[in-house]
């Protein structure tokens, strides 16, 4: 009863969820930087950042320590954890909203499974194209998520013409089985990159760096501008295909568009952190409960909320089995496994009435 008064609250002042999902987004930063085996005081961490936008000098050892613990570990760790948490609750809103399903996300779709199979083929052979360097992983790991949606969607097509949404997220969940059988045999095949597929695949943002922002930032920023764009039609779309088209919505050019934008963002994330399911499902879910359908507030408001997350969900896995880490997709998959079960059985039953 009191999540749904609060979500009351906040569907009658969408000022208010903004405010609070931004300040969960500070919190978790900050909390994310300053926590770890070496704690940072929260003064020193303004001071250091304070510093480093300006430029003054450091006084003393104990600051440099600090300057570089942040600077040059937790701050990229911290904003890579956001950014790839905010690309997969973003698009795992929009592919919810466009199949009008909650259990819909890109990990149920296949798509990070895809993402992960160009990831690793790039991991196994080592491969670098010429000009692009090192966004070679993304751009395979985006082309991979691409070909698998479409395929995805091809095959539930054949299989029913009416394309029921329970369809398409069985053909996503046996494409992900395939094409995880398909990185199994290849981790078989490896010598000495096993251990680096491995621990990719299991899902980290650790010891990444400025240089892995920079790697997703630009996919990040045009995947989330598409999808915004596209929240009215993804309002549209939500209440059934013939009615958007009555409503005057290209159905198939924003179809199309959203789900670019969502494969863009989910392989662009996938390929700088590994595999992290459920982000894409259980943070949309929250936030609809919250503040309502409606996706121009539906989609920001996953995206920070899925930031925030991410950032919390990476800081417990290093700091819950210190001085070793688990990786974060463990920690998600804790969180989300329950999450999908408690949606299924709730939707078995309205089903049921």
């Amino acid at each position: 009863m009191g999540d749904l008064k609060t979500g009351k609250i906040l569907q009658n002042n969408r000022q208010l969820a903004y405010i609070l999902a931004l300040a969960f987004l500070a919190v978790s930063m900050i909390v994310g930087i300053s926590v770890g085996s070496v704690s940072v005081p929260v003064s020193e961490l303004f001071r250091i950042i304070g510093k480093e936008v300006f430029h003054l000098p450091l006084s003393t050892e104990a600051n440099v320590m600090f300057t570089n613990i942040v600077m040059k570990i937790r701050l990229p760790r911290v904003v890579l954890a956001g950014l790839v948490g905010a690309s997969l609750a973003i698009s795992g809103a929009a592919f919810q909203g466009l199949l009008r399903n909650p259990l819909a996300d890109p990990y149920t779709l296949g798509v990070s499974s895809g993402a992960s199979v160009g990831a690793v083929i790039t991991l196994f052979f080592g491969l670098s194209l010429p000009v692009i360097g090192l966004f070679t992983l993304p751009l395979l790991s985006v082309l991979f998520s691409f070909l698998t949606i479409f395929s995805v969607l091809l095959f539930a097509q054949k299989l029913d013409r009416s394309m029921k949404v329970e369809t398409i997220i069985l053909t996503g969940i046996i494409f992900s089985s395939f094409l995880g059988a398909f990185i199994s045999l290849m981790i078989a095949m490896t010598g000495e990159e096993l251990r680096q597929i491995i621990g990719w695949l299991l899902g980290s943002v650790s010891m990444r760096g400025w240089s892995y922002v920079g790697i997703i930032l630009p996919f990040f920023i045009v995947g989330a501008v598409i999808l915004m764009l596209n929240a009215r039609e993804l309002n549209a779309l939500s209440f059934g295909e013939d009615r958007a088209q009555h409503l005057g919505v290209n159905v198939k050019q924003r179809k199309l568009l959203i789900l670019i934008a969502g494969s863009l963002l989910t392989g662009a994330a996938v390929a700088v952190s590994g595999t992290i399911g459920f982000v894409g499902l259980v943070i949309p879910h929250f936030t609809r409960r919250l503040v309502g359908p409606d996706h121009k507030h539906l989609l920001p408001l996953s995206m920070i909320i899925g930031g925030g997350f991410l950032i919390l969900a990476d800081l417990v896995s290093r700091i819950i089995i210190s001085p070793a880490e688990l990786p974060i997709g463990v920690i998600t998959a804790l969180i989300g496994a329950p999450v999908f079960a408690m949606i299924l059985l709730k939707r078995r039953r309205i089903e049921r009435r």
